[in-house]
């Protein structure tokens, strides 16, 4: 089994310098990989792999002698991401772009890197001994390392390790170890059992010292040392609200999975929900008027649960403990069912948030509601058309 561990790093002056070295070093072959895939494919419609590129990294190296300070390996990972993300681009997703300076900043070692007797250092290749907060031990093989710099200058290392475990075989799916998961915005999560996960909104309680922050660094002249400082300024409470979100997630996620063996979770179109809640303009590029406020305030909460970073943590953790996760198809009415009879309430809207049946006359709270039938149509527990009719005849 393969586990991936994150660590923050220590370096001194002269490792954060030679680190700036290797960043822009893998940076300006990626970019130059990117762009010979292209001019070679748009000149003579040729396609270039990986291996053709990492061949000429040895004569690129002495035209560029810099290019010798970073670690081979390193230059090499990112020809091979490059590959990657055009494998990606031809599964759908979206064209590899080139990199800036401006963004985080990374480098991957196959092999070389090894961590000292006492656990407080770790051996990079031409970084050598670096300072490491091994605030979590791990059992198993170092199979990859990944250094990394965020735009708030911290640095880390993602460690890819080989526990040397098996995956543990899928639990049996029952009913009774069950929970169907709805995810909403008044509350981050309802499970079919009734629990209620709150919604912590962690950029409400950040947004008002964010947009003085934002305002002081537009009247900042682009450039200058203050420009520098303030848009450091505003980078970190970015990530105080990043890493706020990301803790609460893994303790949802961590409670789900340790007290349930199957989870069921539905099939979320975050882009196109958010989309629809963009606010709209007329033919004049004029915002529509009672239309701005309330559809952009919405659009932002949508992006700003973490939905999706929500379901990949679930997805890993079960697999881990060898657990279920079942996923609903987008279109199932898992709000307008009733969970008890299966009656289609159509004229159910946003602001109900508590209905009556009108076939069996059971209360429901619209979110629990969605929960279990997230769970009985996540288990293949759904009435048939001649049950619904029955009922609605009722």
């Amino acid at each position: 089994m393969l586990k991936t561990y994150k660590y923050r790093l220590f370096p001194d002056e002269e490792q954060q310098s030679l680190l700036v070295n290797i960043f822009g070093q893998v940076r300006f072959i990626y970019n130059l990989g990117l762009e010979t895939k292209i001019s070679a494919y748009t000149g003579n419609k040729k396609s270039i792999n990986c291996f053709d590129l990492i061949k000429q990294i040895k004569e690129l190296k002495e035209e560029c002698e810099w290019l010798k300070e970073s670690p081979s390996q390193a230059l090499q990972t990112s020809l091979r991401n490059l590959d990657n993300a055009y494998i990606n681009f031809f599964r759908g997703k979206g064209f590899p772009k080139f990199k800036n300076k401006y963004g985080k900043q990374s480098f991957a070692l196959p092999q070389g890197v090894s961590l000292s007797e006492g656990k407080k250092q770790i051996f990079i290749p031409k970084l050598k001994w670096v300072g490491i907060d091994l605030h979590r031990n791990f059992k198993g093989d170092i199979k990859t390392a990944t250094v990394s710099k965020t735009v708030t200058n911290k640095y880390f290392v993602s460690i890819l390790v080989d526990t040397k475990q098996n995956i543990p075989k899928k639990r049996p799916i029952k009913e009774i170890s069950a929970v169907g998961i709805d995810l909403g915005i008044k509350d981050f999560a309802i499970t079919s059992d009734g629990k209620k996960f709150e919604n912590k909104d962690f950029l409400k309680s950040t947004v008002q010292k964010l947009r003085v922050e934002q305002r002081s660094l537009a009247r900042k002249t682009k450039g200058s040392n203050h420009h520098a400082k303030q848009k450091m300024v505003v980078a970190e409470l970015h990530e105080k609200v990043r890493n706020q979100r990301k803790d609460y997630l893994h303790k949802i996620s961590k409670f789900l999975v340790d007290n349930y063996d199957t989870i069921c979770m539905e099939n979320l179109d975050i882009k196109g929900m958010s989309a629809t809640c963009k606010p709209k303009k007329d033919e004049n590029g004029r915002y529509l008027p009672n239309g701005q406020s309330a559809k952009s305030g919405l659009n932002k909460a949508i992006l700003d649960m973490g939905w999706a970073e929500f379901r990949t943590m679930i997805e890993y953790k079960t697999e881990w403990q060898g657990k279920n996760v079942s996923i609903i198809g987008r279109f199932d009415p898992s709000s307008k069912a009733c969970s008890n009879c299966g009656f289609i309430n159509h004229n159910l809207t946003l602001d109900n948030r508590e209905w009556t049946c009108p076939s069996c006359k059971t209360m429901h709270d619209r979110d629990v509601n969605a929960a279990k039938n997230i769970k009985n149509f996540g288990l293949g527990n759904r009435p048939s058309v001649s049950q619904r009719e029955a009922a609605a005849c009722a």
